[in-house]
């Protein structure tokens, strides 16, 4: 298991995991992770700017995206293409041995400047727990505040509690709640400062 530099592992099931200590010497392993030509290289796990190609291959590995998922690759590309059409944006993919294992997409929704949003993230089902959704979201912390951002912004449904855990424990907060029929499906909206 590559071990996560950026932050605590998280718990991501129903199992109990050890929460390691962070200490002096963890953030002195931090500071010598790898940064080379808009990479993060945390052992196994490469983060890198990547393309709609990858992101696909992954999101079709993501149980939770089921049915969210179009029928074909070309519709897939429409839909994301179309949601963050002529929008700053970054689409980042985690990589294991050459392989996409996760992905992140963001955008600047709002078309403030000051508001940048996470639209969708995803690790592999076979893949999660190896410090992946945390590298991606260190990877866009990084750049949106490089890019003048001041605020990252996620939603997120009430049903996915590996998420809502994840980035509580990332260190968003609640900001509001979208609330629908099913209370499993309420939209949960967070962010956290940069």
């Amino acid at each position: 298991m590559v071990k996560d530099f950026f932050k605590d592992e998280i718990v991501q099931d129903d199992t109990i995991q050890e929460e390691p200590v962070v200490d002096e010497a963890v953030q002195e392993e931090m500071n010598e992770d790898i940064v080379m030509d808009n990479e993060i290289v945390n052992d196994e796990i490469i983060i890198k700017e990547s393309t709609l190609d990858d992101v696909i291959k992954v999101h079709r590995q993501i149980p939770e995206f089921e049915l969210e998922s179009l029928e074909n690759d070309e519709d897939l590309r429409a839909y994301f293409e179309n949601r963050y059409k002529d929008k700053e944006k970054i689409i980042i993919v985690g990589y294991l041995n050459d392989e996409p294992i996760g992905y992140l997409i963001g955008y600047d929704k709002f078309e403030d400047g000051e508001n940048f949003y996470c639209w969708m993230a995803g690790v592999a089902e076979s893949w999660r727990r190896i410090g992946t959704l945390t590298g991606l979201m260190y990877y866009q912390k990084a750049w949106a505040k490089k890019h003048g951002y001041t605020t990252l912004m996620i939603k997120t449904r009430n049903s996915r509690r590996e998420m809502l855990s994840f980035l509580v424990k990332d260190g968003f907060n609640f900001t509001s709640v979208d609330t629908r029929d099913d209370i499993e499906n309420n939209r949960i909206n967070l962010q956290i400062d940069l």
